[in-house]
């Protein structure tokens, strides 16, 4: 069982984080569903590298990069239906949505690379289509997490990215350019 990460991480959107090297405060805002985009490419690629080492955890307190990959596809997923909650509703509350608990009831270690490659570039598609639908005041609109964490569309579309990209560092070891 992985310890669950219990940090605040709601900082990135404010300085460089200095493990990944991504500056979400510095990030055009607009270029945030292109960067997602790219991202799911990367582990799209990763994803069709040894299927087995994959699955290695490089200790038993770090996922796998299978694991890793499972999980930013989720975030993807969950990050979608929250955008589309803080475009259509005011001020909305996200559902809490538990990570490690879906890690360990999904049991992401024993899926598939494969299909895991295709859904999380469909899910990273479909959330990059929703950042390109945002315009102008929009990026203003807010919602709030369950802990909370207030964001506001571009906070949240800069704390997603650094998300994504953190964990891509954590894969590869490759800071963020």
């Amino acid at each position: 069982m992985i310890t669950p990460d219990t940090k605040d991480w709601t900082w990135v959107v404010q300085r460089q984080c200095p493990e990944c090297g991504f500056d979400a405060s510095a990030f055009p805002r607009e270029e945030v569903a292109d960067r997602l985009r790219r991202n799911a490419e990367v582990w799209t690629a990763l994803l069709a590298e040894d299927p087995e080492g994959l699955r290695l955890r490089p200790d038993p307190q770090t996922w796998s990069a299978l694991e890793y990959a499972c999980h930013v596809r989720d975030v993807c997923r969950t990050y979608d239906r929250r955008l589309g909650l803080m475009t259509t509703l005011d001020n909305p509350l996200y559902p809490d949505w538990d990570q490690d608990t879906t890690a360990v009831e999904e049991r992401y270690n024993e899926q598939d690379p494969a299909t895991v490659a295709n859904d999380l570039r469909t899910a990273a598609g479909s959330l990059a289509s929703g950042f390109d639908r945002v315009e102008g005041g929009a990026w203003a609109r807010p919602g709030r997490r369950s802990d909370g964490a207030r964001f506001t569309v571009d906070s949240f579309a800069r704390y997603f990215l650094h998300d994504v990209v953190h964990h891509l560092y954590d894969v590869t070891g490759v800071k963020a350019d």
